[in-house]
């Protein structure tokens, strides 16, 4: 014979089941399942977050999207970051930075309609670029946007002049370049230009813009940088001897997330990213498998709030960490 206890539990079962049936399949609301089996709404309410606590309903979402909310919260407790978003795979791995800019296109087409959001700095990069040809325009005449990084000998369509003169005009904004090359040819010459009040006053900017927007690049001629930007004097090779996985803002930095020991770094006509630390709605936008490693570093880095990519450049950076590589 049954306890009175088992009998209790069997009954309480039964009525987070039939109260679980009635919402999910036949569709009744709360309140008519509570006028129906008599009982309060807050009841019905209780038993169905009951139900769900114990497994008797499960929830299984049918999108290609549901393995990327797992993996967004992964991310935000892992490297401690207030928003994460992850696209779904491409069926073309080739397709990873248009998949990637096209999330990214969507944040910035919301976040540049908020009116707190005046200054705007964005650096350069494939994904970037794929974001704009994804946004829709605004009217934004109190926005200005602001160019974090310096040119590159060679025009190219990504480039910072472009970027910046394409975004602003998307949003009818203001608009303020960093007249530089990203390098100097010493860090005495760097020196020299960065103190100017015309690139002092563009640093200032950037220390007090509302959001940033910014991609990695890897130590690969995949990576504009490393293909057009680098002195001529600077090898891919000493990069990699001393320890870079890729640059963020010209500045290159290794696995751990710090800048590494080599002349390039003293010579970059630019903000830091470390002085980015406490600004908030710091965006890292990049993916691709050839990134992995620096992805990994620049979220060490303890600067950004915000990550966009795709799921198969997240999965891989957290079996890169794992792996201790």
């Amino acid at each position: 014979m049954a306890s009175p206890s088992t009998v209790d539990v069997a009954q309480e079962e039964r009525f987070q089941a039939k109260i679980a049936w009635m919402y999910h399949y036949e569709g009744m609301t709360q309140g008519e399942i509570a006028a129906h089996l008599g009982v309060t709404r807050l009841r019905v309410n209780r038993s169905l977050g009951e139900a769900l606590k114990n497994g008797i309903i499960r929830i299984h979402i049918c999108s290609p999207h549901a393995p990327c909310f797992e993996l967004e919260k992964e991310f935000q407790e892992r490297y401690g970051l207030e928003e994460v978003t992850i696209a779904p795979k491409p069926v073309h791995e080739e397709n990873i930075q248009d998949f990637v800019g096209a999330e990214l296109g969507r944040y910035l087409s919301n976040l540049l309609r908020e009116p707190e959001i005046k200054l705007f700095g964005i650096s350069w990069g494939t994904s970037i670029d794929a974001a704009l040809r994804s946004m829709n325009p605004c009217s934004r005449p109190d926005l200005e946007v602001v160019s974090m990084m310096g040119g590159v000998p060679k025009g190219s369509s990504v480039s910072s002049f472009s970027i910046t003169t394409r975004l602003a005009e998307l949003c009818s904004a203001d608009r303020t370049y960093f007249t530089a090359p990203l390098y100097a040819s010493t860090k005495k010459s760097r020196d020299t230009i960065q103190v100017q009040e015309v690139f002092q006053e563009t640093l200032d900017k950037l220390r007090r813009a509302d959001a940033l927007v910014m991609a990695v690049g890897a130590v690969s001629d995949k990576s504009l940088n490393t293909r057009e930007g680098l002195p001529s004097d600077i090898s891919k090779e000493s990069l990699v001897e001393a320890g870079a996985v890729g640059d963020l803002l010209g500045y290159f930095i290794n696995k751990d997330g710090g800048l590494i020991k080599h002349p390039v770094n003293d010579r970059v006509i630019g903000l830091n990213p470390l002085e980015l630390k406490d600004r908030p709605r710091v965006i890292l936008a990049s993916g691709g498998d050839y990134k992995i490693p620096v992805i990994s570093a620049a979220l060490k880095m303890g600067i950004f709030k915000v990550f966009i990519t795709d799921q198969e450049t997240a999965e891989a950076v957290l079996a890169h960490d794992e792996s201790g590589k």
